[in-house]
């Protein structure tokens, strides 16, 4: 990505501090390059070391010269007292943040029957209750200095129709859809604004590994515009929610997924016609991915 894929002034985001969870992969790194691009200081967390420090590493090489930094963190937002740990080191490391985006997720594709309780917690327990754990530490810091802020949750349009074989990742994302609502009322008159991204097909690895365990290309059918997002356009959206001139704006869930939302209702129904083998093939794959993530992480 280079200045030229944003369409905001150089410099926007100086002396801004943010916080993007799962920032070392996907989405989350594209988000992350494109508000140091932009002068911030980014805070980087993730399960896996190596990954948010290369990944710090990377983006200050390539963007240094526009003023903003990278921090990588360790962090397994499951846990309350690790999300804590992490913001009392942010705070000394330069004060407080000025934003949040919850970022960090998991999902993959299965029937429901197949789901054992183990499976729904392993989405569940990083979707929804670590980026609201994220979100109160972050809230509670905040209000009792007075600070505004901006909270940025990346959801999915399955939070107005559900989807059918993720359920786990549809209540959960459900979940910040109605967090975001209800906080930007009950905090907004103290300063601290939440909306949130849905984003159609950006296709990512670790997307296709757990959402296309079948391989190929990731298909665009009834997309009205005929094609898959583009990653400038995902982080240009991001930047303008938690960025100056959107003060007003709060509550939202906004869609970027070129109508697919309108055209097909953007979830996982057509996986309908899977067949017992295709299943299996999927859960195989799956597995291999979860297995190769877990010998990364050194757990």
């Amino acid at each position: 990505m280079t200045l030229d894929d944003l369409i905001y002034k150089p410099g926007l985001l100086r002396g801004d501090r943010i916080l993007v969870t799962g920032g070392g992969t996907g989405l989350g790194r594209v988000m992350s390059e494109a508000l140091l691009m932009l002068g911030a200081t980014v805070y980087i967390c993730g399960r896996r070391g190596p990954v948010v420090e290369q990944t710090a590493e990377e983006l200050m090489a390539a963007h240094a010269q526009h003023g903003g930094r990278v921090v990588p963190l360790v962090c397994d937002i499951r846990d309350d007292a690790a999300i804590m740990a992490m913001l009392d080191a942010i705070w000394a490391d330069g004060g407080a943040l000025t934003g949040l985006i919850n970022n960090a997720a998991g999902n993959f594709v299965s029937r429901t029957e197949d789901l054992s309780a183990r499976a729904f917690d392993a989405i569940a327990n990083i979707v929804f209750r670590g980026s609201f754990y994220t979100t109160l530490e972050c809230g509670k810091r905040w209000l009792a200095e007075g600070r505004k802020a901006s909270v940025v949750s990346i959801l999915t349009t399955w939070v107005w129709n559900g989807s059918p074989y993720t359920v786990p990742s549809a209540m959960s994302k459900a979940g910040l859809h109605a967090m975001t609502q209800s906080l930007a009322v009950e905090w907004g008159g103290r300063g601290i604004r939440f909306n949130a991204i849905a984003p159609g097909l950006f296709p990512t690895e670790g997307m296709s590994a757990r959402l296309n365990p079948q391989g190929g290309e990731h298909k665009v059918e009834g997309n009205p515009m005929g094609r898959n997002g583009q990653m400038p356009e995902l982080a240009n959206l991001a930047v303008f929610l938690m960025g100056p001139g959107s003060e007003y704006l709060t509550g939202q869930t906004i869609a970027i997924d070129g109508g697919q939302y309108q055209a097909t209702g953007g979830n996982f129904a057509s996986l309908a016609s899977m067949t017992d083998a295709d299943w299996q093939a999927a859960r195989t794959s799956i597995q291999r991915r979860n297995a190769a993530d877990k010998q990364q992480r050194g757990s």
